[in-house]
């Protein structure tokens, strides 16, 4: 893999971490009001965009639209789940992990080129 190649996936990566806090990092602050919560996450979420949009333009080269948003959805899994057992101190279960691999499965396909 080239680092053309490899960019937008950085790119997709950073981008996801700030999106996974922009959505859910508010949680750990329940007594915060939920007008400042928005802001907040507003903020957080400029700052995914800035990431977001030049991973699919630059990665719209090098990849068919299609697998950059199965990239996303894969990338957006793999940090939820790490965020969600890191930051929220939640249980990772089995059935969440049968439940990603079935994705997984799928974004095999995406990627694996013509039947």
């Amino acid at each position: 893999m080239t680092s053309a190649n490899t960019l937008p996936i950085l790119l997709l990566l950073a981008s996801n971490v700030f999106m996974t806090f922009a959505w859910y990092g508010h949680l750990k602050f329940q007594s915060t009001p939920l007008w400042i919560a928005v802001i907040v996450s507003w903020g957080i979420a400029f700052c995914e965009y800035c990431l977001a949009v030049p991973a699919n333009r630059i990665g719209h080269s090098i990849y068919a639209t299609a697998q950059l948003k199965t990239m996303q959805e894969v990338i957006t899994l793999v940090v939820f789940a790490v965020f969600s057992v890191l930051y929220l101190k939640e249980p990772f279960t089995w059935n969440y992990a049968i439940g990603f691999l079935l994705i997984g499965a799928g974004a095999f396909f995406v990627f694996k080129g013509p039947l």
